[in-house]
């Protein structure tokens, strides 16, 4: 079950970024209409990365300063024309809905080892939070809890206690909250509820 809804997620994360990279293809389509001169120098961009990518490998240092001076001249540049055009300077990038991971639900890190996101896991918590049937906590709690729904009558016969049913419930409720309070006390004992379904 694990595993099925993990594939759903991404297969919805795969979703989302196709569709925020084909918005960035649409937005660049029809800002390059209007002007040239962006499309140009983002051709020109890409063609220093790779050439700086060369330069790397055969430790042309002298090379990539050079690079590396046009590129920012570039860069520059296109930020006075999306300026120009009352542009944020991130408009030619996609409008990913994380942009840790770029919505892919992963990201690595120095040493290229691959882990969830954290916009990922929360999905997964978010999941099992509302499957758990804990998503009502803020009205069904403690503090809202009526004993008063309960009798008060004690009546052996009918309910096998020498106590009311409220008082019982009040025992009941304090045990679960002494519990709580110490959940992470190793010596402290497990509760088991039983009963037939509907019971209160």
């Amino acid at each position: 079950m694990a595993n099925e809804v993990l594939h759903s997620l991404l297969k919805e994360y795969e979703q989302k970024k196709l569709k925020a990279e084909l918005d960035l293809d649409k937005r660049k389509h029809d800002l390059y209409k209007q002007i040239p001169e962006l499309e140009q120098i983002e051709e020109d961009l890409n063609h220093f990365a790779i050439l700086t990518s060369k330069n790397i490998l055969l430790h042309n240092q002298s090379s990539l300063t050079e690079l590396n001076e046009k590129a920012k001249k570039l860069k520059e540049k296109k930020a006075n024309i999306l300026k120009k055009a009352n542009l944020p300077d991130n408009y030619l990038k996609p409008n990913y809905e994380c942009s840790i991971c770029k919505d892919t639900g992963y990201i690595s890190d120095n040493y290229y080892s691959t882990q969830m996101c954290n916009c990922l896991k929360q999905k997964l918590l978010d999941i099992s939070f509302h499957k758990s049937n804990m998503a009502h906590l803020d009205k069904e709690n403690f503090n809202t809890f009526n004993e008063n729904l309960f009798s008060d009558e004690v009546d052996i016969a009918k309910y096998r206690f020498n106590i009311s049913p409220r008082e019982n419930i009040k025992q009941i409720k304090q045990k679960c909250i002494d519990f709580i309070e110490n959940f992470d006390d190793p010596n402290s004992n497990n509760l088991l509820f039983s009963g037939n379904t509907g019971l209160r």
